[in-house]
């Protein structure tokens, strides 16, 4: 194997690990486990929401997620649209549309679509960025 070759194989297995970290993540919040999602951040990790507050250390990220997590929004369903992970920084792009269900018939029901910029050091999450649109 030429050394140009051994030297991507780091950042395809750092590739398949953020990628496969961005999946887990996403589907704690699909099984609405709050302690699932949060296991994923780092003690001292940013969450900047969609509305551009920012949530400073796990307890208040907590705080600001619990009411999507919980409930707050209805039953969710985070569905993937794309995805760019630069594995040398640890950070991925993820596009995703948000279905919400608050009820029976079609005026209970929303979708919002957004993407997250997700910043991992190893294998934390320190830095969640979300960006949305309201849309149908």
């Amino acid at each position: 194997m030429s050394a140009a070759a051994g030297s991507t194989e780091p950042s395809k297995d750092r590739r398949a690990e953020l990628a496969d970290l961005t999946d887990r993540f996403v589907d704690a919040f699909n099984r609405r486990g709050l302690a699932d999602v949060m296991s994923f951040f780092a003690a001292d990790a940013v969450y900047e929401d969609a509305f551009g507050d920012k949530h400073e250390g796990k307890a208040a990220i907590s705080a600001a997620l619990a009411p999507v997590v919980d409930g707050g929004l209805g039953e969710i369903c985070f569905e993937g649209e794309d995805r760019f992970i630069d594995p040398a920084a640890g950070k991925v792009m993820d596009s995703w549309r948000l279905h919400m269900h608050r009820g029976e018939g079609a005026e209970k029901e929303r979708t919002l679509r957004g993407l997250d910029l997700l910043h991992f050091e190893g294998r934390e999450l320190v830095r969640k960025v979300t960006y949305k649109q309201d849309g149908s």
